[in-house]
């Protein structure tokens, strides 16, 4: 008796595969089409949200797969065009990345995109730009600069979420120790 493929488990099979294979190999984790921020470990998310090289690489293989667009090793022989596309969806990745160890150390309380997959925000990263701006994160109630930063206007509370960063990093290295 023949099997029966069940065809879209096998597309997302394959669609995972192409685009996580190189963070499996890279992170020696499982992810599928449906992970998110949220869903990496806490070892992954500190790599990915330090800037640098490293960090670079594995968001230009995972944008450049996702795109179809061939290898990371790549990147420096595409277009200016598709350099481009691809740099600023790696910007608004490592955003989002950041947002979600800020989330997790309980310095932000929420933020729009926390509940997306990678591949929701990959392909749909021109459209969300634009309906995120004036929606920054949230600076959570217990944060001891919250005050402050309810007086902030909408520009100015991005900017100051941005600022944690370094502090975030060294805080959430302490935590992984």
């Amino acid at each position: 008796m023949a099997k029966i493929v069940d065809l879209q488990s096998y597309r997302s099979r394959v669609i995972a595969e192409k685009v996580f294979g190189p963070w499996r190999r890279r992170f020696k984790e499982t992810y599928d089409e449906k992970t998110g921020p949220a869903d990496l470990s806490a070892r992954t998310l500190f790599l990915l949200a330090e800037p640098g090289d490293k960090s670079t690489l594995a968001f230009y293989e995972l944008v450049m797969g996702a795109l179809e667009l061939g290898q990371a090793s790549m990147f420096y022989y595409m277009g200016k065009g598709e350099q481009l596309k691809v740099v600023d969806v790696h910007l608004f990745l490592a955003d989002q990345i950041r947002y979600e160890l800020m989330h997790r150390l309980g310095w932000v309380a929420s933020f729009p995109c926390q509940s997306l997959t990678f591949l929701e925000m990959i392909h749909g990263a021109d459209r969300l730009k634009l309906k995120l701006r004036g929606n920054p994160p949230q600076l959570a109630e217990s944060h001891t600069d919250y005050d402050h930063f309810t007086g902030l206007t909408m520009m100015d509370k991005e900017a100051f979420i941005r600022r944690m960063l370094p502090k975030a990093l060294e805080a959430f290295k302490e935590i992984m120790l």
